[in-house]
């Protein structure tokens, strides 16, 4: 039995452990799965692709070469409607998404998704919002995917921390006030994995804080903050749905930040910038971003 043949047999194995009826026959399908051919030879490949933070146009070339060479493309809520446009009609899309607050697909299903269409032979894309390397649990997908001998590739994206900063102008680094930047999960579901609130306080002063996934976290955050000697005044900036056009902001302090936000009904997903960089906002012109500005004219 050659390797490829004993991944599938092993695989086999563990699904039929599992509800056998959801991973051959998926709801609302047009067509059913079909069943593992384990005297094939072949099996399938795995590109984890960053769907960058919304525009379609932010995707990169490679990222638009494996959209359109798929045969399914598993996606979750942080990819943006246009990107989702941008995959071919005959392609299969699954849903396989999560969402705080939201019934959502567990990460562990999600992974042995991702295996039954790859141990089938298919070419399949995991598409995900911003960047592979980012807050997006890329390292269990592909661990999955070693373990069953599955090849893949991981194709960067824009993360949505420089897709927020770039279309509302608010820098990440600046020469004299923001010599850093700091990514920071807002997942703070148990005390004892939260950050080190002292330690981001005390690095605030030359340093940019940027929350992921905080909208809903947004008080806590900022209490926290305060709570750890960071001045009520700090400047804070919430950017909603970056780089699409419901883009949204609202800028004022730790203080303030919080009630703006909530009159402001942000749905998500929001970033949180939080540092002195928000007091130097430039003056960009997001109408010059569209297709029609940027289209080049022949001479």
């Amino acid at each position: 039995m050659t390797k490829s043949m004993r991944a599938r047999f092993f695989a086999s194995s563990d699904y039929f452990r599992m509800n056998w009826q959801h991973l051959l026959y998926r709801k609302n399908s047009k067509k059913s799965e079909q069943y593992y051919n384990l005297n094939s030879q072949q099996l399938g490949s795995v590109a984890i692709v960053g769907a960058g933070p919304g525009d379609a146009e932010l995707l990169t070339i490679k990222a638009y070469k494996a959209l359109q060479s798929a045969d399914i493309v598993l996606f979750d809520w942080l990819v943006d409607e246009s990107v989702l446009r941008m995959i071919p009609t005959h392609v299969e899309k699954e849903f396989v998404g999560k969402r705080a607050g939201k019934h959502s697909m567990q990460q562990s299903d999600i992974c042995k998704r991702i295996l039954f269409h790859a141990l089938a032979g298919k070419k399949v894309v995991r598409l995900k919002g911003g960047d592979p390397a980012i807050f997006a649990r890329t390292v269990e997908e592909t661990e999955a995917l070693t373990q069953y001998n599955i090849p893949f590739c991981i194709i960067p994206g824009i993360t949505s921390a420089s897709g927020a900063s770039a279309f509302t102008g608010i820098p990440l680094t600046h020469r004299e006030y923001a010599q850093s930047v700091r990514f920071v999960t807002a997942s703070l579901k148990n005390p004892a994995s939260e950050p080190d609130w002292n330690a981001l306080v005390l690095s605030s002063k030359n340093q940019t804080l940027v929350f992921y996934m905080g909208l809903r976290k947004l008080d806590v955050i900022c209490t926290r903050l305060i709570a750890n000697g960071l001045d009520s005044t700090f400047p804070v900036a919430v950017v909603d749905r970056a780089c699409t056009p419901s883009q949204a902001i609202e800028i004022g302090s730790l203080a303030s930040i919080p009630t703006k936000v909530a009159a402001a009904k942000f749905n998500g997903p929001s970033m949180i910038i939080i540092g002195n960089v928000v007091n130097h906002q430039q003056a960009v012109d997001v109408s010059m971003l569209s297709s029609a500005s940027l289209s080049f004219k022949s001479i």
